[in-house]
């Protein structure tokens, strides 16, 4: 029993890096034709926000919530961590990948309020690719759309 249980986890911890990898490849894609430019540590940083945020709908706290409640919760789980890796990369090491001093609302720099919206309408997006992938790959539920994720955002279900 105890080989059963180590290989599940074996499983999840695999499938969930995999995960983490392609929608951590996938913001760099993103950042890369919004910014012009991308750092790898958003590998890490992209993939990680993408990959928490897809974790809404599978946790039963989550899952049963209106669209405009988790693009909440979801942005704040991106401004987190970005807000986190900031202070490391940026402040602590030195690397400059990002500043937002000139930006309003900004928090050190690392976080700003414009951003903290482009998040929250990125984050349907992000719960389908979640969905998409673990559809396509470990044979899960099939999602519902990307077109349905905007369409309870905008309607409030």
């Amino acid at each position: 029993m105890g080989y059963s249980n180590s290989n599940s986890l074996k499983n999840k911890i695999y499938k969930d890096l995999i995960l983490i990898f392609i929608m951590g490849a996938l913001y760099m894609v993103l950042e890369g034709l919004w910014r012009g430019w991308t750092h790898i540590s958003m590998l890490v940083v992209g993939g990680l926000a993408a990959f928490f945020i897809g974790k809404l709908n599978e946790h039963p706290k989550f899952y049963d919530k209106k669209m405009w409640q988790e693009c909440l919760i979801g942005t704040i789980i991106a401004l987190v961590l970005e807000f986190t890796s900031g202070m490391i990369l940026n402040v602590w090491l030195g690397l400059d990948i990002w500043d937002y001093s000139n930006e309003p609302f900004n928090l050190y720099g690392q976080i700003c309020l414009p951003y903290a919206v482009m998040w929250f309408f990125l984050v349907p997006f992000a719960i389908y690719v979640d969905d998409y992938l673990r559809y396509k790959l470990f044979e899960e539920k099939k999602p519902a759309g990307l077109l349905k994720n905007y369409k309870d955002l905008f309607t409030c279900n």
